[in-house]
């Protein structure tokens, strides 16, 4: 038997209900929020709109009026987010099949972008140009990501204790909670729990800097609330002075990545290194620089076979 269309709830109002039933205190409040804003859309863009009534067309319909407004990948987590809860209402018996199957994605055209990493001179132009003080400064925390890859949270959230320098290790097992109230907060994904290898050179640096700090203070602990914004300002600052593009933290964590994928390291262990949940992340991410590693790959098979004859 089809479902009642006209009996079904607002699109807005179960999905309101949805969020509050399966995602209110299950994941971090800044992954709440994004489900708040594709709530906000839901309200906006289809206001009538009846959780019965939504057809394949209806749904592409929505997707598209979305994509008017927003880049192709941020209407892609859009479709995500409504996806799962389309998916329950199917199961609810609200709807007799998935439409939001087979969906086309959609987006303005991007910005043209910054330049989202540095190759490895103009790292070394950067690290170059830092000044690495006697104490702890912010040029640390810059080179410290540059090392590691950590996300922006994580590496507030290092405390001496996280150091294990006789393994040559940091832990990575928490965040700070800087778009709030500062406080720990849980990683990002089970995945965000590691342990990261460190150099020799950055072992003998950290052990020097942290060595009379409290165990479970984090290092880079300011009186002040501290935001992503006013770190990217000192990068850019630095990356004026070393004469290189100007990148933003998040960037940072790109170069390291890419640096080591065009070193040889594997996908699987960049994935590991950088806490993401899949090796799809990575993949996705860094698809420019691993075509390009094919491309090299193939030139190598190519000479390879041509010395066989």
């Amino acid at each position: 038997m089809k479902p009642s269309t006209s009996a079904s709830p607002l699109f807005s109002d179960y999905f309101n209900d949805w969020v509050a039933t399966y995602k209110e205190g299950a994941i971090r409040l800044v992954t709440m929020k994004k489900y708040r804003s594709t709530q906000h859309w839901i309200k906006t863009l289809a206001p009538s709109l009846h959780i019965g009534e939504i057809t394949r067309v209806a749904y592409q319909k929505l997707l598209n009026d979305y994509a008017q407004t927003h880049e192709r990948q941020t209407t892609l987590d859009f479709h995500h987010q409504l996806k799962g809860a389309i998916l329950d209402a199917v199961d609810d018996g609200l709807l007799a099949s998935d439409p939001s199957r087979k969906a086309i994605i959609k987006g303005k055209t991007p910005k043209g972008k910054k330049n989202k990493y540095l190759n490895q001179f103009e790292l070394q132009a950067l690290l170059n140009s830092l000044n690495l003080s006697p104490t702890l400064n912010w040029d640390w925390f810059i080179l410290l990501v540059a090392k590691t890859g950590m996300r922006f949270s994580e590496a507030l959230a290092v405390t001496p204790a996280d150091f294990d320098f006789a393994h040559q290790t940091l832990q990575v097992n928490k965040t700070w909670n800087y778009k709030e109230k500062g406080g720990f907060s849980p990683t990002k994904n089970r995945s965000s729990v590691r342990k990261i290898q460190i150099d020799w050179q950055t072992v003998i640096q950290f052990s020097q800097l942290v060595k009379n700090l409290p165990p479970e203070q984090p290092v880079f602990h300011h009186p002040n609330p501290i935001y992503n914004s006013t770190i990217n300002g000192i990068l850019a600052r630095l990356c004026h002075k070393a004469n290189v593009s100007a990148i933003t933290i998040h960037g940072l964590r790109h170069t390291h990545a890419s640096l080591l994928l065009f070193a040889g390291v594997s996908i699987a262990s960049v994935a590991r290194r950088l806490g993401h949940s899949s090796m799809t992340t990575t993949q996705h991410t860094y698809i420019h620089i691993i075509q390009e590693l094919e491309n090299q790959d193939t030139d190598i098979v190519m000479r390879h076979l041509a010395g066989l004859c």
